[in-house]
């Protein structure tokens, strides 16, 4: 069993930045796939990073590659979001998702449905 809980999230001025954390209980966390995702009002829950178990490999979506940094300290129990040069668009509910079988590929970390516990979620607002 696996427990998530997102922090970080809020309000921010479009081009700033934010740091979102996803912290977990559970002694084998470090055996999860890791991905976050968001869902804006009325839109459909979409894939926005993810990262492998021992964190050597990342995946992100091409709306967010380039501004946003996904990472895992294990030792931490922890998985971050780092989000630059922020955009309205961005704004959203973000969810931090753990699966042990999500696969080596893209497309198999973009699928909410691999994913075996969700965080709560944290709102992102971003202002123009």
């Amino acid at each position: 069993q696996v427990q998530l809980v997102e922090s970080g999230g809020g309000l921010v001025q479009a081009g700033g930045s934010l740091r979102l954390s996803c912290g977990a209980s559970g002694r084998t966390f470090s055996s999860y796939a890791v991905g976050w995702f968001r869902q804006a009002p009325g839109n459909a829950r979409a894939f926005v990073a993810g990262i492998t178990s021992s964190g050597t490999t990342t995946y992100y979506s091409d709306s967010v590659k380039g501004r946003f940094t996904i990472s895992r300290d294990n030792a931490k129990n922890s998985v971050y979001l780092q989000m630059n040069s922020l955009k309205p668009e961005d704004t959203a509910v973000y969810y931090c998702a753990a699966g042990l079988a999500i696969g080596s590929y893209y497309y198999s970390y973009e699928n909410s449905y691999k994913y075996d516990y969700w965080g709560q979620g944290t709102q992102v607002t971003v202002s123009s």
